[in-house]
């Protein structure tokens, strides 16, 4: 079957029909959960120090003022990125909480740093133990050219362990949450964060080490997803770095994360296969975003922005009487807009995908279905693809905001449309995201669902900057979701669901700080 075939029955095969879900495991052992650690054993392990305490610019002055690279502004970069933010416990159940969401807490995610010219590290290949908030040694020698690049994994057993079929969106979706919270991070220390375009898979498996069968033995394989450039006055275009020198010298064994798996889900590895970027992949569609309109003013938190990047949670449950202010809609909305500042400097590519809110309880508007087309382009697919809005005469210049339908009793439909998780109607609003998918190139269906995660990491931390919450909904019916709208054939698809509002605690959870274990033991 050839690759687009292959993604076509992919997304088909993948999506929750209200007379069933998506195939997934039967059963959850959650004492044979896989680890959500990986280490490399063998491989040297260099602790990072914990200074992200020290960033003190505000969210509402971001970025900061530029930091040197050195080992401690890359220490503050993971804590931020990738670090632990707490661990929770309730009754004999402990876990722990990171600075990028995912889908189920189950982080498929894995960070590798590729380094040359820092003081104090050795030239090389590092992989990030968040549990440690250290470094561990994969590979010594020259890549170059001096500077550092991050590169994301995922292991897809992480989430199909759970999910079933479906992993492989939520794997996407998390590479784009990640993303965005590197780049946030970043800009904390004044940083840039470029997106390396035009490599093909193989590439970037030989740079992280990720082809080498005889490293992994047994253990879970990774998937290679994006690289970036990171530093002070980067580029404006990420740049590759060199190929490896002869002179590498390899460490470290991959650690199994489940020793016993009770399902296999090949058509997980039948749809990586498909969407991997091949040698020579044209990426002339690939460029700057152009600036938008003037945007409403950003959220004026003056919170430090390393304070706010930590406290970021999932939202377990939402106070179903909250409202939302108007001024805090529009500007959590405007936000999402491509030339909106940060994050999406770091996101060198059109905008294909698209939100459609769902205001429940929001001061000033109506409750119903509102469209945000993110570009011009877009706009004009949706207006051929749904029911015609009208211009919403209240929001801000700058924020092409259009009502679909007013809906007083949406929220209810909303719920059971999104798995008849209550989540979905206590919310404030909730939204779906809408890719373009039509003439979608097989490699770019992954860049698609990291397009909607990268969204969903604006969506979380302009709430918490708002004083609210989000949490990210990838359980939802997706032709359902569809019909709801209005949509037809395969012009768009939803590839995630979302919603913002404010969260009540559960006083049962108990939480403990991210790295006193590093302390307990003289860390």
């Amino acid at each position: 079957m050839e690759a687009a075939a292959v993604v076509r029955a992919y997304h088909q095969r993948s999506k929750h029909q209200l007379q069933r879900y998506a195939a997934g495991p039967e059963t959850l052992d959650w004492d044979a959960q896989p680890d959500p650690f990986r280490r490399w054993a063998g491989a040297p392990l260099l602790g990072l120090p914990l200074v992200a305490d020290a960033l003190q610019t505000a969210w509402c002055d971001l970025p900061g003022p530029a930091q040197p690279l050195s080992v401690d502004s890359i220490g503050a970069l993971l804590e931020l990125s990738f670090g632990l933010t707490a661990w929770k416990q309730q009754g004999p159940d402990r876990w722990a909480l990171r600075a990028n969401p995912s889908s189920g807490n189950l982080h498929p995610t894995e960070v590798y740093l590729l380094v040359q010219g820092v003081a104090g590290l050795d030239d090389g290949l590092y992989h990030y133990a968040p549990r440690e908030h250290g470094l561990e040694l994969r590979a010594r020698g020259g890549i170059g050219k001096p500077g550092l690049w991050l590169g994301l994994s995922s292991i897809q057993w992480r989430e199909a362990w759970k999910y079933g079929e479906r992993a492989f969106r939520y794997c996407q979706l998390d590479t784009g949450h990640a993303l965005g919270a590197l780049r946030y991070a970043a800009a904390t220390l004044g940083w840039q964060a470029r997106l390396v375009q035009g490599m093909a898979h193989d590439e970037l498996a030989a740079l992280l080490g990720l082809d080498r069968s005889a490293d992994f033995g047994r253990a879970e394989a990774e998937e290679p997803e994006l690289l970036l450039q990171i530093g002070p006055a980067m580029p404006a275009r990420g740049t590759a770095p060199g190929a490896w020198d002869a002179a590498v010298q390899w460490h470290g064994q991959a650690s199994r994360l489940d020793a016993h798996p009770m399902y296999r889900w090949p058509v997980i590895a039948e749809v990586a296969a498909a969407t991997r970027a091949p040698t020579g992949t044209a990426r002339a569609a690939d460029i700057e975003p152009s600036a938008a309109p003037a945007q409403p003013a950003a959220p004026r938190s003056e919170m430090p922005a390393a304070t706010l990047i930590r406290q970021r949670r999932s939202a377990q449950h939402f106070d179903r009487r909250a409202r939302m202010s108007a001024a805090a809609f529009f500007r959590i909305a405007a936000a999402l807009l491509p030339g909106a500042g940060l994050p999406w400097d770091a996101w060198p590519r059109p905008p294909r995908v698209h939100a459609v809110f769902y205001v429940h309880r929001v001061d000033g508007l109506a409750p119903g279905a509102y469209l945000l087309p993110r570009s011009d382009s877009g706009a004009a697919l949706l207006a051929q693809a749904l029911p015609s809005g009208r211009p919403v005469a209240q929001a801000p210049a700058g924020l092409p905001l259009q009502c679909l339908a007013e809906n007083p009793a949406l929220a209810g439909s909303l719920r059971t449309l999104s798995c008849h998780q209550a989540i979905a109607s206590d919310a404030c609003f909730a939204l779906s995201l809408l890719a373009e998918f039509d003439t979608l190139e097989p490699w770019r269906y992954r860049e698609r669902f990291h397009e909607a995660g990268l969204i969903g990491q604006v969506l979380y931390l302009q709430a918490e900057a708002e004083g609210h919450r989000g949490t990210g909904i990838g359980c939802y019916f997706d032709d359902a979701v569809h019909e709801l709208l209005g949509l037809s054939g395969d012009p768009l698809q939803a590839f995630y669901h979302f919603t913002v509002g404010v969260a009540m605690d559960d006083a049962r959870i108990v939480f403990e700080a991210p790295y006193a274990h590093r302390e307990n033991n003289g860390a």
